[in-house]
């Protein structure tokens, strides 16, 4: 294998990366507070809200149905207008982006709803605020699992990268089709899955080791 394909092959690794830290961190930062949202709205719950809820919900569901192909061409606008392009790592990260985050807000208020509802009512009974429960009783308890579901989110997010890449998104994807498809480099091509493999099992290592340790903190 040439040095221009081992150059290549190490551009798009660290492409895929860059687009899906970056998606990661962006959808985390809207679906972590829009899956408590979720979960405080829920009837009987702290800051009970159904027609709130109901919306947020048809809302978050809604996202979900779109197969990640079509809504990153139906947000191609919006892409253009926040990114200034349509193509590129930085590009892809946008509907990367919008594809995660209902998926995180349905992983943060699942594992809330794990939560034995008799800690929520011991804190209320001490005077707690709805404020001081979410951050001293519901993040803390629900954390392992959300790193979990975090982590099957990032795992992911790899693959929507490479369909992101098929369309002028850049990395493993991009790579593979032009150079492991259009060029007929079955060698190409099957470095791109192994990498890709190892990448997904890196991730999938890293945040098993995660809850395990927050697991035992928590213990």
């Amino acid at each position: 294998m040439s040095q221009t394909i081992l150059f290549l092959l190490l551009k798009a690794t660290l492409e895929t990366l860059y687009m899906v830290a970056a998606a990661s961190i962006i959808a985390t930062l809207v679906g972590l507070p829009l899956g408590v949202l979720l979960y405080i709205t829920r009837k009987g719950n702290i800051e009970e809200h159904p027609g709130l809820h109901r919306a947020l919900a048809a809302l978050v569901n809604m996202t979900r149905s779109i197969p990640f192909i079509i809504l990153m061409i139906a947000v191609i606008p919006f892409t253009r207008l926040i990114m200034g392009t349509s193509i590129g790592t930085n590009a892809a990260i946008v509907p990367l982006s919008l594809a995660a985050m209902p998926f995180i807000a349905r992983i943060v208020e699942n594992a809330l709803l794990e939560i034995q509802h008799g800690l929520i009512e011991a804190a209320l009974a001490m005077g707690a605020s709805s404020g001081q429960i979410i951050k001293k009783v519901l993040i803390p308890e629900a954390f392992p699992s959300i790193i979990n579901g975090l982590t099957l989110t990032v795992v992911s997010l790899v693959g929507y990268s490479a369909m992101a890449g098929a369309v002028g998104g850049g990395g493993l994807g991009d790579l593979a089709i032009r150079y492991g498809y259009q060029r007929f480099d079955p060698g190409v091509m099957l470095v791109t899955i192994v990498i890709m493999i190892i990448l997904v099992q890196a991730l999938q290592w890293s945040g098993d080791r995660l809850v395990k340790r927050f697991m035992h903190a928590r213990n």
